[in-house]
């Protein structure tokens, strides 16, 4: 910002930069010379201050109700403390801050009875912006001035923002004090002249321009007492209390106070109940279910911070974007964004975090340098970590009952904090299948002598719906494995975290391959149940029958699962199938989830109907398959002829007609198979068992829809 002198350019004025802003120390001088009755400017060496605040300062104007009635509270309390350490010896009387609308005069008034003040002070803390009258009686009574909040200064300028003209009547408290009024419509231009007043205190009256005449409405002062103003530690009034009376609201004769001076988190804990902190939270988030936890906090040193945390129940994600946490500075509203001052993790949470060390124009930049924002983040982590552990210590029944609402929280905090991490480790929990609940420790202690495969790997099972992969759950507990349950919206990714931090182990769902392969035990022994031909035409027979899914591949495969086991089933790659879940989460990822689902149809060798499908198959199709046979190894020995003839010869050395030969017996070849797809296809067509088969290892897996699930419906009632 490029600045001049206001004053005679000639002058060798001291100028004092505060905010960007300076001031002239001449302008001083020259007031305490004159007379009390003065017109001046406002020693800004900019030509106008206004537009100033509103690009730099302030992002919204109705901020300046916030500022304005900080800077009433503030003479306020400073007048408590003047009185408390017997400096001011006068009765205190009302000590309200009242909020009035004069709709005629289109006004808006703020009165307090606190110090007031001078015309020397008007002179100082607002003609010379850069003077803050908080500061300096910061200073003098630092140890008795705890409640103190807000800025004389440029706070005040704010009111400017929606208004054509501001007036200032005030008397100081000081005895033999002369009641002044200062006026200015804007410009750097000022009025101020002596006057009557009644009573010590000030009042600051807005003359509300053409183009916010909204500030008059008393609906909506009300909206922004209660947003900014409703745990302030000074009784704010506006208006009466109403009561209803021959049909309509009528007011009473008692004062309607907006706030709450003495809020739960001011408080000590020892204080509180229970039903204190469970009201709060229902006076903070009207509506809302009772919280599950909450977390007191209380620090001095080395910043200063109170407030309270409550692990909410999430419903949807409305309830995580609407209620936020608030931060307050000395019990006044600041903002809801508190990124960068509460650890991204607990941004899940609510409550309000109260700390003087963070301003009230807070900015992002302010927020990612300040050293002690970021020891307010480390503590706030800390105190949730101590109280998490505290809770499960005490009455782990309780946390128990409650994990499957705050896990959310915790594994988010594990995701993105390692510190967080290694604390939670102690009372993070994992839940089975049969809804029993774990330590890691405990659960690697329940699965490690069972769940080891031959290469040393623990293996955690786990499912992502009890319900729709249940059939894969009880043949995992036939085996004596224990099963997880993980579906969470965060257990994707808090998967590959664990597979991280515990060694040798791995993570597998449960119908992500058959059982015996899932954990292997021992080498498996290949199965010679169907010879090579008899795969190929089990391939085609089962994969013909498949619908047709968008965005779906099958692979046919055969495994030796004993009698016992389904005939059929479906499974999905691990590894493809968590990329895809990965995918949804991080943008970065969307190769994978463009790819489309990848699934295994696994047919039992050992199972009777498998044999029955392959025999009927062979009966059925054996006088059109039986000549394609003959062919077909006719041309494969041509073909295998030929290939030993080019053997060891150069591209170019290879006769003209011995490409052309394999050639035609390769495309011989292909024409043959397809000839024997299409008629093991036309069978299997024909065939209820093979659809019936397909069909029932699909909805198994949820994957049978629309009209194949329609047809398999009818198919069943048929075939019983």
């Amino acid at each position: 910002m490029t600045t001049s002198h206001i004053d005679n350019p000639n002058s060798q004025n001291v100028r004092y930069p505060v905010s960007g802003i300076f001031f002239d120390s001449e302008k001083i001088e020259k007031f305490l010379k004159s007379d009390i009755m003065q017109k001046g400017t406002i020693g800004v060496t900019t030509d106008n201050i206004f537009p100033v605040i509103k690009k730099f300062l302030y992002s919204d104007h109705e901020i300046f109700l916030r500022e304005v009635i900080s800077n009433a509270v503030d003479a306020t309390q400073k007048l408590k403390t003047l009185s408390s350490v017997g400096e001011y010896k006068g009765e205190l009387g009302n000590m309200d801050v009242h909020v009035s609308i004069d709709k005629e005069a289109g006004t808006l008034t703020i009165s307090d009875h606190g110090v007031g003040m001078t015309a020397e002070e008007i002179e100082k803390y607002i003609n010379q912006i850069a003077f803050s009258g908080a500061e300096e009686f910061l200073e003098k009574y630092k140890n008795d001035a705890n409640a103190i909040i807000g800025h004389f200064g440029l706070g005040f300028y704010s009111s400017f923002m929606v208004s054509k003209k501001v007036e200032i009547r005030t008397l100081s408290y000081k005895e033999g004090a002369q009641a002044v009024m200062w006026s200015c419509d804007g410009s750097p231009a000022y009025e101020m002249t002596d006057i009557e007043k009644a009573e010590r205190g000030t009042d600051i009256i807005l003359y509300i321009d053409d183009e916010n005449k909204e500030f008059l409405e008393t609906e909506r002062i009300e909206t922004l007492l209660r947003k900014y103003c409703r745990f302030l530690p000074v009784p704010i009034v506006f208006g009466k209390e109403q009561e209803w009376k021959e049909g309509k609201y009528v007011d009473t004769d008692r004062d309607k106070i907006i706030n709450d001076t003495t809020p739960a988190w001011t408080r000590k804990p020892t204080d509180l109940t229970d039903e204190d902190y469970k009201s709060f939270y229902s006076e903070l988030y009207p509506g809302l279910d009772e919280p599950l936890f909450w977390i007191h906090l209380n620090v001095d040193y080395p910043f200063k911070l109170t407030g309270i945390l409550y692990f909410p129940k999430i419903r949807s994600n409305i309830d995580i974007n609407r209620y936020k946490i608030q931060l307050y500075c000395n019990q006044v509203f600041v903002t809801d964004s508190v990124e960068g001052i509460v650890p991204d993790f607990l941004m899940l949470l609510q409550g309000v975090i109260d700390s003087p060390d963070i301003p009230l124009n807070v900015s992002r930049s302010y927020l990612q340098s300040d050293s002690n924002v970021k020891k307010i983040s480390t503590y706030i982590t800390k105190k949730v970590a101590d109280r998490l552990q505290e809770i499960f210590n005490s009455d782990r029944k309780q946390f128990e009952e409650k994990w499957d609402d705050i896990k959310l929280f915790i594994e988010y905090g594990m995701l993105s904090d390692d510190k967080f991490y290694e604390r939670a480790t102690k009372f993070a929990l994992l839940k089975n299948t049969e809804n029993k609940y774990f330590t890691f420790e405990e659960y690697k202690t329940l699965i490690s002598s069972n769940q080891t495969d031959k290469e040393g790997t623990t293996v955690y099972l786990y499912a992502t719906n009890k319900e729709a992969q249940y059939g894969y759950i009880e043949t995992a507990r036939e085996k004596g494995y224990d099963v997880l349950l993980m579906e969470g919206q965060l257990d994707a990714p808090f998967i590959g975290k664990l597979e991280q931090k515990f060694e040798k182990s791995r993570f597998v769902r449960v119908d992500s391959d058959i059982i015996d392969n899932l954990i292997r035990k021992e080498q498996p022994e290949k199965s010679d149940t169907f010879s090579t031909r008899q795969r190929e035409e089990m391939t085609t027979l089962f994969k013909s029958q498949i619908p047709t899914m968008e965005k779906c591949e099958f692979m046919v495969m055969f495994e030796s699962m004993g009698e016992q086991a389904s005939p059929v089933m479906v499974t999905q790659s691990e590894y493809m199938r968590r990329m895809k879940e990965m995918a949804a989460l991080q943008p970065g990822m969307s190769f994978y989830g463009e790819l489309p689902d990848s699934y295994n149809l696994i047919i039992n060798t050992d199972h009777p109907l498998c044999q029955k499908v392959l025999d009927d198959a062979e009966k059925g199709c054996n006088d059109r398959l039986s000549p394609i046979f003959e062919q077909i190894e006719e041309n494969n020995k041509e073909i295998a002829r030929l290939n030993e003839a080019r053997k060891d010869k150069k591209e170019d050395e290879i006769p003209v007609a011995d490409k052309e030969a394999l050639k035609t017996a390769e495309e011989k070849a292909a024409g043959l198979r397809k000839e024997e797809e299409n008629i093991l296809t036309e069978y299997a067509g024909q065939t209820p068992l093979v659809k019936q088969l397909v069909d029932l290892a699909l909805l198994s897996n949820n994957l049978l829809k629309g009209e194949a699930l329609s047809r398999f419906v009818k198919r069943s009632f048929e075939l019983l």
